[in-house]
C-alpha cells in the first residue's frame, strides 16, 4: 500500500528522468526534443493538477501548511509559465535548451522544497486516516486519466489500422486492375492471332477460288461446240481450234483471253502486343535488435546533521528544562527505470510504374508484280538481226 511519503517522494521521479534526458539532446534532435517535451509536459501537468486538487486543499484547513501551500503553488504558476515559454521556442536553437536547463533547476528546487519543509508538515498534521484517503484520491485520478491514455492510444492505433488496411484494399484494387488488364492484353493478342489465321485462310481462299477460275476457262475453251448442224458446227471448227487455243495457254505462263484478269496482292502487317512477365521479387522484412544503452542521471541524498554550536544570545527561547524530541526524515534518490515505444519511421513498401519505348525488329512479307511485254523482246531480236 502507497503511503503520502512515498507518493510525495516518488511522484517527481519520471518528471527528473525526462528532463535529464531533455537537457542532454542536441540543438539537431528537433523531433527528439519535440517528443521528450510533449511527455514533460503532459507529467509536469499531471503532478500539478493532483497536489492543487487533491492535496492543497486538505491542507489549507491546517494553519500549519496554510503557507506552504501558497509558496507550493507559486512554484507551480512559475513552472505552467516556463512550459508555456518553452512551447513556443523553437526547438532547434540554443534558447531552447537554456530554457529547459532554468526549468530543471526551478523544478529540483520545488521538489526538494516538498520533500524538507511540506512533507514533515504533512506527516504532522495529518492523520494515517485523512493521508490514506488523500493517496488513495490521487491514485484513482491517476488510474482514470492512464485509462483515457490507453483509450486515446488505442484509437490512435485503431485509425492507424483502418489506414493500413484502406492502403491494403487499394493496392490489392491496383493488383486486380493490373491483373485485369494483363488478360485484357491476352485476349487482344487472341484476337489479333485469330485474325492473322483468318487473312490467311481467306488468302487461300481466294488462291483456290482464281485457280478454280481459271481450270473453269481451261476446260471451257478445251470443250467441243455443236450447234447441231454439220455447216455451222464445220464453221464454228474454223474459230474454235484457235480459240481453244489462247484459251489453253491462259494457265501459268500462257496468255489470257479474257477481258479482265484480277491478281490479288496480299501483304503482312506487323501486329505487336504486350505480356506481363516477373522480373523480380522484393522482400522487406521487420526484426527486432537489442542495442545495450547507458543514461546518467543526477541522484541527491539527504543526510541529517547534528552539530553543536553556542548560542547567538543568552535569552532563553521556547521552553527550557523540557523534554525535546525532534525527528527528521533522511532520503536518497534511486533511478526507476521504465521505456516507452514510440513509432520512430515508417518503410512504405509500394510499387512504382515506368514507362519505357521497346524497339520491334522482325521482317513482313509483301506480293510484288512483274510486268514484261513480249513486243519489247521480238524488237529487241529484230534490233539484234540489223
Amino acid at each position: 500500500m502507497t503511503t503520502i511519503r512515498q507518493l510525495i517522494q516518488t511522484s517527481p521521479t519520471r518528471a527528473n528522468e525526462l528532463l535529464a534526458r531533455l537537457v542532454d539532446t542536441s540543438d539537431s534532435a528537433v523531433k527528439t526534443r519535440d517528443r521528450l517535451f510533449t511527455d514533460l509536459k503532459e507529467e509536469l501537468e499531471l503532478l500539478t493538477e493532483l497536489e492543487e486538487k487533491h492535496l492543497f486543499p486538505v491542507l489549507r484547513k491546517h494553519k500549519e501548511t496554510k503557507e506552504l501551500v501558497a509558496g507550493a503553488i507559486d512554484d507551480n504558476k512559475q513552472l505552467r509559465k516556463i512550459l508555456t515559454e518553452l512551447d513556443q521556442i523553437p526547438r532547434d536553437g540554443e534558447e531552447f535548451g537554456t530554457k529547459v536547463a532554468e526549468l530543471r533547476t526551478i523544478f529540483q528546487q520545488h521538489v526538494r522544497d516538498e520533500k524538507k519543509e511540506l512533507l514533515p508538515a504533512v506527516l504532522k498534521v495529518l492523520g494515517d486516516e485523512e493521508a490514506q484517503t488523500i493517496v488513495e484520491s490521487i491514485e484513482d485520478h491517476k488510474a482514470e486519466i492512464e485509462e483515457a491514455r490507453r483509450a486515446e492510444a488505442e484509437q490512435r492505433r485503431a485509425q492507424a489500422r483502418h489506414e493500413r488496411e484502406q492502403q491494403e484494399s487499394a493496392l490489392a484494387e491496383q493488383e486486380a486492375a493490373v491483373e485485369r488488364e494483363q488478360r485484357a492484353r491476352v485476349a487482344v493478342r487472341e484476337t489479333v492471332e485469330a485474325v492473322a489465321r483468318t487473312g490467311e485462310v481467306a488468302a487461300e481462299s481466294a488462291k483456290q477460288v482464281v485457280q478454280s477460275t481459271a481450270e473453269g476457262v481451261q476446260r471451257l475453251a478445251a470443250a467441243p461446240m455443236s450447234t447441231g448442224s454439220l455447216l455451222w458446227d464445220s464453221m464454228f471448227d474454223l474459230w474454235t481450234a484457235p480459240l481453244g487455243r489462247s484459251v489453253t495457254r491462259s494457265t501459268h505462263d500462257q496468255p489470257s483471253s479474257r477481258a479482265e484478269e484480277v491478281i490479288p496482292l496480299a501483304e503482312e502487317t506487323l501486329v505487336v502486343g504486350k505480356e506481363t512477365v516477373t522480373s523480380g521479387t522484393t522482400t522487406v522484412r521487420r526484426f527486432v535488435v537489442e542495442t545495450p544503452v547507458e543514461q546518467q542521471v543526477s541522484l541527491y541524498d539527504e543526510k541529517v546533521i547534528v552539530e553543536r554550536r553556542k548560542p547567538i544570545g543568552d535569552a532563553v527561547t521556547g521552553e527550557a528544562l523540557t523534554e525535546v524530541t525532534i525527528e527528521m526524515i533522511e532520503t536518497t534518490e534511486v533511478p526507476v527505470v521504465g521505456k516507452s515505444v514510440k513509432v520512430r519511421e515508417e518503410v512504405v513498401v509500394r510499387r512504382e510504374r515506368t514507362s519505357r519505348v521497346a524497339t520491334v525488329r522482325d521482317t513482313v512479307r509483301r506480293d510484288k508484280i512483274e510486268v514484261t511485254r513480249s513486243d519489247e523482246k521480238r524488237r529487241a531480236i529484230a534490233s539484234g538481226r540489223k
